[in-house]
């Protein structure tokens, strides 16, 4: 089901942009998936480069909401080729109608200065009992194509959470996917820390919230059909909008991306 949803059908069209045309997962919810449209945008993008670049950025808008009915066309406009970086404009397209837009960045490979933030010292993944495998409520994919353990949460009420993911089949060795795919995870639990810190939780009558935007920084490679941990924390909450940031490790304690999304976030009487 994850490769399905990323493999984009290329018509051919090319006026000033890129055409693409793509599916979606069926979700009781009736609204696409942000996490999906965020990698085939990826994807989309990663089509009209040479071979040797890879994405290291991307920075995009939600609009509106996704209908699971409808494809979705992807229009790709090649804004800036150099030598080491490449930038493509991404519009996310239903009836005619623009759901996301995004700008990513793809480099070759370069070196470099070498630091990172450490990763915190929690549970390894085969210290959580499968049968806490959260993947089903962090969202509700007819059949989910990430396994995820969330660790305990801390009792500090800082909203700061840690789960362990994968995806649940093995993927070729590509880079390019691994990292359509990561973005695709990076949608997964980033609002909830935003909740959390204010001991509110989505079963709270009344709660609305949508995706503004979201950003993702790929640092190193990294197999993403290999257990990953993503960090989450709301540096803020205030005036209707939730600010969730996140970071994701590789069991050995390698930091291989950054991202960042904030939320419109309304409770009644609030």
């Amino acid at each position: 089901m994850m490769l399905k949803v990323l493999r984009l059908e290329d018509t051919g069209a090319r006026t000033s942009e890129d055409i693409f045309v793509g599916g979606s997962h069926p979700i009781p919810t009736g609204r696409v998936y942000g996490g999906q449209v965020v990698s085939q945008c990826v994807v989309a993008a990663a089509a009209t480069v040479t071979e040797g670049h890879i994405p290291h950025s991307m920075h995009g808008y939600f609009l509106r909401p996704g209908d699971l009915n409808l494809p979705i066309t992807f229009a790709v406009d090649r804004i800036h080729d150099g030598r080491s970086f490449s930038r493509r404009r991404v519009q996310a397209y239903q009836n005619g109608t623009p759901i996301f837009s995004g700008i990513i960045s793809f480099q070759t490979d370069d070196s470099g200065l070498d630091h990172q933030m450490p990763a915190p010292r929690v549970p390894g993944p085969d210290d959580i009992d499968p049968s806490d495998d959260m993947a089903g409520s962090f969202f509700l994919l007819r059949s989910n194509p990430i396994e995820a353990r969330r660790i305990p949460l801390p009792a500090d009420g800082s909203g700061t959470q840690a789960t362990w993911m994968r995806v649940r089949e093995p993927l070729a060795d590509d880079p390019a996917l691994h990292r359509a795919v990561l973005a695709y995870m990076s949608d997964f639990s980033i609002q909830e820390p935003s909740l959390r810190a204010n001991g509110v939780t989505w079963r709270v009558p009344g709660i609305k919230s949508a995706s503004l935007d979201h950003a993702i920084w790929w640092h190193r490679f990294a197999r993403v059909d290999e257990w990953l941990l993503y960090v989450n924390e709301s540096p803020s909450t205030q005036g209707g909008r939730g600010m969730n940031t996140g970071r994701f490790y590789t069991q050995d304690g390698a930091l291989v991306a950054s991202t960042a999304q904030e939320i419109m976030l309304r409770l009644p009487g609030v």
